[in-house]
């Protein structure tokens, strides 16, 4: 058995899926709120070779790699531009922090804010419907939504003059945020790895403030990436290379004659 050809086939496997994780990244690089992700490699297990030149018995043992595998593939939480916006309602954490919200299916899930929305029954909800956690009714005659820094929510209704407190908006953080599982529409779950939510107001315990009429950009950085993709490119052609010459290598052992 040609190892080689295994081995190389692993490397090629692993640059395909560090390209594709490339090519996400620069797809939602104008996503707001869209973090970057990165594929972790290792190398596979060893196995024992044939004794070393210097073993005259045999006892010694040279071990040898069998290939590349990709251990995780890990989410980059470095804080995005905050970027100007014209909704009303829009949000973005300055710093750590999540967004706890409950999915249609009574599930929750973590934002890192956004374009928020009002409810056909007045509650404040991200754009694909789920409604904030702990839930934060406004209702459906509000004029003007206020949310400041520290998570507090006033509401002003064309029948009264001075805005009213409605609610208070919580945060939540994880000991390794990196290893949340994505769920797509910016929205994340937690992991073993993860580990379980820590709760607190905006502001305090580590935990980012919000700005209201902001969003956060993606923190894809298009140069970075480029050079991730070439070099991954580069990597799964010397991969092809390697493939190309053991099998010139086995032509050859093949082809030979007494």
């Amino acid at each position: 058995m040609n190892d080689s050809l295994y081995i190389a086939a692993t490397g090629m496997q692993a640059q395909q899926l560090n390209v594709n994780t490339t090519a996400n990244n620069l797809a939602n690089m104008l996503t707001p709120g869209f973090k970057a992700g990165r594929v972790n490699f290792q190398d596979m297990v060893h196995q024992m070779g044939h004794p070393t030149s210097a073993d005259n018995e045999g006892n010694l043992q040279q071990a040898h790699g069998i290939g590349v595998n990709v251990s995780s593939l890990s989410t980059l939480f470095a804080l995005g531009d905050l970027q100007k916006s014209t909704g009303p309602l829009d949000i973005a954490i300055q710093g750590s922090g999540f967004l706890e919200v409950t999915m249609p299916d009574g599930s929750h899930a973590y934002s890192r804010g956004g374009s928020l929305q009002v409810n056909a029954d007045g509650f404040l909800t991200t754009p694909d419907g789920s409604a904030l956690k702990p839930s934060i009714h406004v209702g459906a005659d509000a004029k003007v939504v206020t949310i400041t820094a520290d998570g507090k929510v006033q509401v002003q209704t064309s029948a009264q003059g001075a805005a009213v407190e409605v609610g208070s908006i919580e945060m939540s953080n994880f000991a390794d945020p990196s290893t949340l599982n994505a769920l797509g529409q910016n929205l994340y779950k937690p992991t073993a790895k993860s580990g379980d939510p820590v709760y607190g107001k905006p502001g305090d315990n580590g935990m980012g403030t919000i700005s209201q009429g902001y969003l956060e950009a993606s923190n894809v950085n298009m140069v970075n990436e480029m050079v991730n993709l070439m070099t991954a490119q580069r990597a799964y052609e010397m991969n092809v290379k390697v493939i190309q010459a053991s099998d010139e290598m086995l032509g050859m052992s093949n082809n030979l004659r007494r």
